[in-house]
């Protein structure tokens, strides 16, 4: 019961969804969006333990900043609002009605088709497959992010614990080259670059260093605010940090849903649920300082970060099933939170034999 606490908000927004969903699209579009809360639940814990991992660092202010306001960015903000701006960039059009479509509404008696949310509605097939045809831009930028994330947490010379201690030990020792984690991930999109034809090949190397720039600028401000080089500060530049690291996480999820609905009101409500599970989760391992307890389970994450990362990398490349990615994400997640258990098993059976 103390563990279910914790997902009472996140219960009640599920139940308040599916209804919703139900009435909008029957029993298909129950099973849509249930299916759908399912995969981002499972596609995303480890954003909530990386999630864990910062916030545990922040005063309880900020923390709670985090959960409410961020919880609004990511559910609107994310599975609702960028998909809009993204369509609205390539088809060169208003994401949303403007004043002078609701003026035309009024004095004509009909709607002008002119805007992005109205083509989601209308014509859904047309705004997935605008949508879609953006998936080198989004999958470049948001791998090319978490790879940065992922670089930051291994590269780190003042990380003092490791899991995979041989390869660990080996990525901390190249952390010491300057800027390496950069030079790594440009290597690694031009090596990807390369095996596309010419006119993709730019789109990702593009895509890719604008995703270079929003980790750099980002971090940036975080340590302009103070934080050392392990831990992001609470303040805005963390939670900045925060939203576009969770935007990252999505970015696969929201592509990915168009594959079980075209209608973004089933999918804004099924990956909504899923975020406030993730949120559920991360409030969870914050307040039971289960990342304490876990000693490697950080480090799980911030693998299954590293792997998600290649797979938006790939994805122009070759097509990786979600289920798959999930997969090994909870793998990677399991693996170190058994070992967590097993070393401090091992320390307590060493501390009692001592006289």
């Amino acid at each position: 019961m103390q563990t279910l606490k914790y997902f009472h908000h996140a219960i009640w927004v599920s139940v308040v969804g599916l209804a919703i969903a139900a009435a909008l699209g029957g029993s298909a579009g129950l099973w849509a969006a249930f299916n759908l809360a399912l995969l981002e639940t499972s596609l995303s814990f480890d954003n909530a333990v990386v999630n864990a991992s910062i916030l545990r660092h922040w005063d309880k202010r900020w923390q709670q900043r985090f959960l409410v306001w961020g919880m609004i960015v990511a559910v609107f903000g994310m599975r609702v609002l960028f998909p809009l701006v993204i369509v609205a960039i390539i088809a060169h059009a208003s994401p949303l009605p403007g004043p002078f479509s609701v003026y035309e509404w009024i004095t004509s008696g009909q709607w002008p088709a002119n805007d992005v949310l109205t083509m989601a509605i209308v014509a859904p097939h047309r705004y997935a497959d605008t949508l879609q045809s953006a998936h080198i831009e989004v999958m470049a930028f948001g791998g090319t992010f978490l790879l940065q994330v992922f670089w930051h947490f291994f590269l780190n010379q003042n990380k003092e614990s490791h899991w995979l201690r041989p390869l660990e030990r080996a990525m901390q020792k190249l952390g010491r080259l300057e800027m390496a984690g950069v030079v790594l991930t440009l290597l690694i999109l031009l090596a990807l670059a390369a095996s596309l034809p010419l006119p993709e090949a730019w789109r990702l190397l593009l895509a890719g260093i604008w995703g270079l720039i929003a980790y750099t600028v980002v971090n940036g401000i975080s340590a302009l605010m103070g934080s050392d080089s392990s831990v992001v500060r609470a303040g805005w530049g963390g939670f900045i940090y925060l939203e576009l690291l969770d935007a990252s996480f999505s970015f696969d999820g929201v592509l990915g849903a168009f594959a079980l609905t075209r209608n973004i009101f089933l999918i804004a409500i099924g990956l909504g649920i899923g975020a406030m599970f993730v949120r559920s989760f991360t409030l969870m391992l914050v307040d039971k300082g289960t990342l304490s307890e876990l000693r490697y389970l950080e480090h799980g994450a911030f693998w299954a970060i590293g792997a998600l990362a290649v797979v938006m990398l790939i994805a122009p490349i070759a097509e990786v099933p979600d289920a798959a990615t999930g997969g090994i994400a909870a793998v990677l997640i399991i693996l170190a939170a058994l070992h967590s258990w097993h070393a401090n098993r091992r320390d307590r059976k060493a501390g009692a034999a001592k006289p």
